[in-house]
């Protein structure tokens, strides 16, 4: 029966979808002739006279003579043409146009135009069957039984699941009649009585058939089964080959982009000699660079979720703070009317907030102003990326030559950079206000990832960071890394009417082209009044991990919520990816705060590697259902500071940036400052750093195996195993019934009285 279906199946499969005559262009002298057309199998032939699924109709004779010669059937086709990515439109009526791209071209005419449409229709059907079943291994089957797709698999397993349980059920069945038999059995052999044999036997035989028609049943069921099994076991043998030979490709062609890419790298680093080109010269690079522009803009919010939309007001220019300015541009609709001018109580925040700024070069401590320039060392990328593609990059050991000189303690120090925000936040009597100018300040956090694109270190168990600046900057912070697996850091900081705590953790995956890294944890910030707001980031893409100039995108929402005094009142912002095919700003961030009601009160609107705008509103017209908001004077909420015009020659760090790690005496011995491969990496040293980096990372994994080891032993033997505990923060369950890590509050204590004796040796 296999053979007849299979030879069926093979017939129905060779059968022509479409025949017929058309009229095919052939040359200027005889233009249009008469063909014989046959779509079968994804391809379109055409022969000189009717042909039957490849056999001729010329004569008897002739018939007999082709019949079963595949070769010489294929050499009456004056002509073929794939359908697969093949392109056919219309001409008129008439006339239709198959091509391939360019090296074949099939101009036809039919005889009405219905003709043309169903040949027209035919050959598009045939083009999508084509298509699908390229990527098929199986070239006997018309149609796409299984994907292979997670859907198809489940199917197939609860049907292997149904099969299963019949066989359970035949199991329990024959068991069951196979006690009823053996029942009678011993009672024949025991009792002599004829009469009573003779009873015995019938039932004997009845039982007997129960048993034999549950015997039969169960193995029907466990051929249903083994059928099953091989049909759908064939087919994703198949399958996972064809994944197997898909990923083979893909590593064969990431290894040849990371060579060229190493082969580029070695002759640029050949001429490094060469004249520099200045930028601001004319000349422009052929990469993904961003030419970003703040314009002044307008918002519209639609039931509370904000969907902004930012034209450009009638006749209205950029002033003079911005790089550039845009051509006026006229709307029909003005949404939010945005006035340029600042308010006395709002151009008196942002003076203090330009005074604040400037005391970041009047430190009353002389600090550095610049780390050692980057040194250029080969790197043979494959070797590294290959076994990377689908992993979480916190559990795999990187060289020194992905990263810059600062640890993920030091890194996320950086994100009160533009602290004086906060501080005008503090002295706002309006809470709306206040979570305004905390927006601008969550939004500041990402500034200087628009020029970094350096990994930062790895903490180990147990690693701290201090950063005092309350002598300049009116702010100090403490960091400690609480967890290895997953890596989480703990972090506190105080200003001067305000505090601020997060935990940081994020989850990582490298897709080959891309990196992306998704933050875990919640950022705090509360103020003296007692007003507290919570918020989490975004995610943060790094593109042109292989080949190609690095670049970073922030993209996802943020809501930043009150609590304490400022409950009820929340701030939306969405980050907008970029995007090649918008004429809109990139790295664009817009949003609104909104007060306990629901009532649209700021709007929020810049961009994360520039600066930031908030504007009041004043009022609102259109329905109710998509409102359009008028606002008030807007004011420069957060403007970023850029690095020095040198900073690409040592990792585009800013000036706070390369005063993280400079080196500070009476910092605890678990400080990353004092870390030594960070330290020889920063000198120029990374062939002793990658070294001392992987002395350091086998320790720790020592320590941890050694932790183990002593906790499976106190399993053993039934007592109690205290696990690793942090330093300086201890775990506690906060109003929302989470678990987070709270700051001790003695380390800068145990600081001024030099007492490290709790401290771990990690270096």
């Amino acid at each position: 029966m296999g053979d007849v279906s299979t030879t069926k199946s093979t017939l129905a499969q060779n059968e022509p979808a479409m025949k017929g005559w058309l009229f095919k262009w052939t040359n200027y002298l005889k233009g249009y002739q008469r063909r014989w057309f046959v779509l079968q199998n994804g391809h379109l032939s055409y022969y000189r006279a009717e042909n039957n699924g490849g056999v001729p109709t010329l004569s008897i004779r002739r018939r007999r003579r082709f019949k079963g010669n595949q070769a010489e059937m294929a050499h009456t086709c004056r002509g073929s043409i794939s359908l697969h990515g093949a392109l056919i439109y219309t001409v008129d009526a008439c006339t239709f146009v198959i091509s391939n791209g360019g090296t074949q071209t099939f101009h036809i005419r039919a005889a009405s135009e219905v003709e043309r449409q169903s040949w027209v229709t035919a050959l598009e059907l045939a083009k999508a069957k084509a298509i699908r079943s390229m990527e098929s291994e199986d070239d006997e089957e018309e149609t796409d039984e299984g994907s292979g797709s997670p859907e198809d698999w489940s199917s197939v397993v609860r049907k292997l699941e149904a099969q299963l349980n019949d066989i359970q059920t035949c199991s329990d069945l024959i068991q069951r009649h196979w006690k009823s038999l053996v029942k009678p059995l011993t009672e024949m052999e025991t009792n002599l009585d004829p009469d009573s044999v003779q009873a015995k036997s019938k039932e004997v035989s009845e039982r007997a058939t129960l048993f034999r028609i549950s015997t039969n049943a169960m193995i029907n069921a466990c051929g249903e089964y083994l059928k099953t099994a091989q049909t759908h076991g064939h087919k994703w043998i198949r399958l996972l080959q064809h994944e197997r030979e898909q990923r083979q490709r893909l590593q064969e062609m990431v290894e040849t982009l990371a060579q060229q890419h190493s082969k580029l790298e070695q002759a640029a680093n050949a001429h490094t000699n060469r004249p520099t080109v200045n930028p601001s010269d004319g000349e422009e690079e052929d990469e993904n660079e961003f030419y970003d522009a703040v314009a002044d803009s307008t918002a519209g919010v639609s039931d509370g979720h904000f969907t902004l939309n930012i034209p450009t007001g009638t006749g209205h220019r950029r002033n003079s703070s911005d790089s550039s300015s845009e051509p006026d541009e006229t709307t029909e609709t003005k949404q939010v009317v945005v006035v340029t001018g600042k308010s006395t109580n709002q151009a008196r925040k942002v003076q203090q907030s330009d005074s604040h700024v400037a005391t970041i070069s009047t430190s009353k401590r002389q600090r550095r102003t610049r780390v050692p320039d980057k040194p250029h060392y080969p790197l043979n990328l494959w070797s590294i990326m290959k076994n990377c593609i689908g992993k979480d990059l916190s559990k795999i050991p990187m060289p020194v030559n992905f990263s810059e000189p600062l640890s993920m303690l030091q890194r996320l120090t950086e994100d009160y950079e533009y602290a004086e925000t906060l501080d005008v936040a503090a002295k706002c009597t309006d809470p709306c206000e206040q979570l305004a100018y905390v927006a601008a300040f969550t939004i500041s956090a990402y500034s200087t990832t628009s020029s970094r694109t350096g990994k930062p270190f790895n903490p180990l168990l147990g690693e701290t960071y201090e950063c005092d600046r309350r002598d300049d900057l009116g702010w100090r912070a403490f960091n400690e890394q609480v967890s290895h697996h997953p890596p989480m850091v703990a972090q506190y900081c105080e200003g001067r009417d305000w505090k601020c705590w997060q935990e940081f953790t994020m989850t990582s995956k490298f897709r080959g082209k891309y990196l992306q890294v998704i933050p875990l944890g919640t950022a705090q910030v509360e103020f003296d009044n007692g007003n507290k707001f919570s918020w989490r980031k975004v995610t943060t893409t790094i593109h042109n991990i292989i080949v190609g100039k690095l670049w970073v995108d922030q993209h996802g929402d943020m809501e930043i919520i009150g609590k304490g005094a400022a409950a009820g009142i929340k701030c939306h912002l969405k980050y907008i990816p970029y995007s090649y095919f918008t004429r809109d700003t990139q790295r664009r961030v817009k949003g609104v705060v909104m007060d306990v009601g629901g009532n649209v009160k700021w709007i929020i609107n810049g961009t994360w590697d520039n600066q930031v705008e908030i504007a009041p509103v004043t009022g609102s017209t259109g329905s109710s259902s998509n409102p359009v908001y008028e606002t008030g004077p807007s004011v420069v909420a957060w403007k970023r500071r850029m690095p020095p015009p040198d900073a690409d020659k040592y990792y585009g760090f800013t000036l706070l940036a390369a005063q993280l790690n400079e080196p500070e005496e009476g910092v605890a011995p678990t400080d990353s400052r004092l870390r030594p491969d960070q330290r020889l990496m920063e000198e120029g040293r990374w062939d002793e750093a990658n070294t001392e980096k992987v002395r350091l990372e086998e320790k720790q994994r020592a320590v941890r195996r050694r932790r183990e080891a002593e906790a499976e032993k106190a399993a053993a033997e039934g007592r109690p195993f205290e696990h690793y505990k942090p330093i300086w923060f201890e775990q506690v369950t906060d109003e929302d019934g989470v678990v987070v890590h709270v700051y001790k509050g003695d380390y800068w204590e145990c600081k001024d009285m030099q007492t490290w004796d709790r401290c771990p040796d990690i270096f």
